[in-house]
């Protein structure tokens, strides 16, 4: 990069730099005490809620989302959108499936459907890229192919018996402690990402782009080049969480995870990412899910019907859309 495009991305950087941290310190802080009162009203409904092994087992709940929202952050603060990220975990994890059904190896067979899923996550950023097409757009179509491929594969049925060595991978504990083998995947995942946003040169590109993808690519940031390669690695993240979905559940259906994209993207816009781009962090993402995973957890304790839980959840993507922009108002009447 010229010196001429480093002093813009770090006039970027520097305009926004402090306002983003200010704003996002608050807004984990909310975020925090929010999931402190979420907590205590579990507490009290359920005495048994604050057992450690129940604590841990409540994660797998919600594990699967988490790893998509970490990446799927990453597209968003670019000012960017994949819609398909829960219909490519159905297909990956359908073609997963289908090949142990034909008696190939299950772990050539998960590997089939990681390689299925980022192929898929390729195509988006491929046709975005070259083809020039809003991710919106594109993401739609290949979120009605990818569901699609999945029915015809599959169609009205499921495929179980999983050997008991690939259904650790969603049931799992790491040794003998209470703890999931899928958080700590999440966690190591969540550290890596955050290390990856807040302190590499890629991580300045990413806000770079999502600020001003056309001063971007005259300060010699190679966009398109970052584009595909995180379209590509949300491919690979959906193929993750599909592959982890059916370990857990031990079946697998075409309409897995037909739910997920709306919650996810509650997720990381609630936690703190701008729809607009440029501003967000891992950190409010990792405490998004949380909030989100102990609310419905605490609905499910208390027998709220599936509608009501995703009224709940409806409510707070507009309020994780409409905050940003209020923010913003007062800030400019102040």
């Amino acid at each position: 990069m010229s010196t001429v495009g480093s002093d813009i991305v770090g006039g970027i950087q520097e305009r926004k730099g402090f306002s983003i941290r200010s704003f996002f310190a608050r807004w984990e802080w909310v975020l925090l005490f929010l999931i402190g009162i979420v907590f205590v009203v579990n507490a009290n409904i359920a005495p048994y809620f604050l057992r450690t092994s129940v604590l841990f087992d409540m994660t797998f709940n919600f594990t699967e989302k988490g790893l998509i929202a970490l990446f799927l952050a990453f597209i968003i603060m670019m000012g960017e959108i994949d819609i398909s990220v829960a219909s490519n975990m159905a297909m990956s994890a359908v073609i997963t499936s289908m090949f142990f059904q034909a008696g190939v190896n299950i772990w050539i067979s998960v590997i089939l459907g990681l390689l299925a899923g980022t192929f898929g996550g390729f195509l988006n950023g491929y046709i975005i890229t070259k083809v020039k097409i809003h991710s919106m757009v594109v993401t739609l179509a290949t979120l009605s192919l990818y569901r699609g491929i999945a029915y015809v594969l599959l169609g009205d049925k499921a495929v179980t018996g999983f050997p008991v060595e690939f259904m650790y991978l969603g049931q799992g504990y790491v040794g003998n402690s209470p703890v999931p083998f899928e958080l700590v995947l999440f966690a190591v995942l969540a550290v890596a990402c955050g290390v990856v946003l807040h302190k590499t040169k890629y991580g300045r590109y990413i806000y770079a782009i999502g600020n001003n993808e056309t001063a971007a690519r005259y300060s010699g940031i190679p966009v398109d080049r970052i584009k595909l390669v995180l379209f590509t690695t949300v491919g690979l993240i959906s193929a993750i969480a599909g592959i982890l979905f059916i370990s857990r559940v031990g079946v697998c259906r075409p309409d897995l995870g037909d739910q997920f994209l709306f919650e996810i993207v509650t997720i990381v816009l609630l936690g703190g990412v701008s729809i607009n781009g440029g501003e967000g962090s891992i950190v409010g993402v990792v405490l998004s899910l949380f909030l989100i995973g102990l609310t419905r957890y605490g609905m499910i304790l208390v027998n709220i019907r599936a509608p009501v839980i995703n009224i709940v959840i409806g409510s707070m993507l507009i309020i994780a859309v409409l905050v940003p922009r209020f923010t913003r108002l007062v800030s400019k009447e102040g």
